[in-house]
């Protein structure tokens, strides 16, 4: 009787374990997944990108994914923001894991890719929530800081030329996000990404747009404090200059693009649904730390337990 009391606990243990691990596989597979985007000379197949989205794989226990859009490095500079802001909206509507909704973290440039999947992937399956690490929202006055060697030069070339040019800005990615404040009139007319992406263009906003924004559970704002690659650093929480002025550098609030709601920013702001961060360091120069702090609780796989 002893022994058969013993084989019931020993039988009743397994059980019990084979479901515990029933419930952990369910609260995996049911976890959402998530897209990582790299930024502006990088790639997936960068160590970095490759690291990171490992890492938070590991600590979300969601499954990842990192978007490539072209051949990466050469694509991310030379390949105007619409279309590749195409290129992975027709990726991620083909990824069938995500049809149900996915959460983003996206790296310097990516945001600006991410933003476009958001409001402007028409069918595209919904981003819950958006994790943005440096990323140009509100532009930038200077293009990212590139090196010596030929591809470099051929952005300074084109720069040069004059960057709100049909050439310039079918030809090179950073042209459409940056934002001269003395020469708005040129930005408005002239820049072909960053104005439609941010309804800064009063007679052409698309009201699709904010509703489309507006409707992320969570949108956080990681911005560098020493980032010395967007011009100016708070672009990274929708911070920018005046019209007109290259200072001072307006706090997120103070602008008309919050002011008047142009894409719905305030409304997420007004509900609780979006963190500013400011972490140490240089451009997307994330701390372990920081990772586990800052992004991760956004991934993280809801336990059905």
């Amino acid at each position: 009787m002893a022994l058969f009391s013993r084989f019931s606990i020993t039988i009743n243990g397994f059980i019990f374990f084979l479901f515990m691990i029933l419930l952990k596989f369910a609260a995996i597979s049911s976890s959402i997944p998530f897209v990582v985007l790299h930024g502006i000379g990088s790639s997936c197949s960068n160590h970095d990108t490759q690291n990171l989205t490992q890492e938070l794989i590991i600590h979300s226990r969601s499954p990842g994914h990192c978007i490539e859009v072209g051949d990466g490095i050469w694509s991310s500079w030379f390949t105007p923001m619409h279309k590749q802001v195409e290129i992975v909206c027709e990726k991620v509507k083909n990824i069938k894991e995500l049809e149900n909704g996915y959460n983003l973290v996206a790296l310097s440039q990516g945001n600006l890719i991410a933003r476009g999947i958001i409001q402007l992937c028409d069918g595209g399956p919904p981003v819950k929530n958006y994790v943005s690490l440096a990323g140009p929202h509100a532009g930038i006055v200077a293009p990212p800081l590139c090196g010596s060697n030929s591809l470099c030069s051929f952005e300074d070339t084109l720069i040069r030329f004059d960057v709100y040019s049909e050439f310039v800005q079918a030809h090179l990615a950073p042209s459409g996000y940056m934002k001269l404040p003395n020469n708005m009139m040129g930005y408005l007319s002239g820049c072909k990404f960053l104005p439609m992406l941010n309804n800064e263009i009063s007679n052409q906003r698309n009201s699709t747009y904010k509703i489309r924004f507006s409707s992320l559970q969570n949108l956080v704002l990681i911005m560098f404090e020493n980032d010395e690659v967007l011009v100016p650093k708070e672009t990274s929480w929708f911070g920018f200059y005046p019209d007109g002025q290259y200072q001072p550098v307006l706090q997120p609030e103070k602008t008309k693009l919050y002011e008047e709601d142009w894409i719905g920013l305030k409304m997420l702001a007004e509900s609780g649904r979006v963190q500013y961060i400011m972490v140490g360091g240089s451009h997307i120069d994330l701390s372990h730390n920081d990772m586990i702090r800052y992004v991760v609780p956004y991934l993280k796989t809801r336990e059905l337990i």
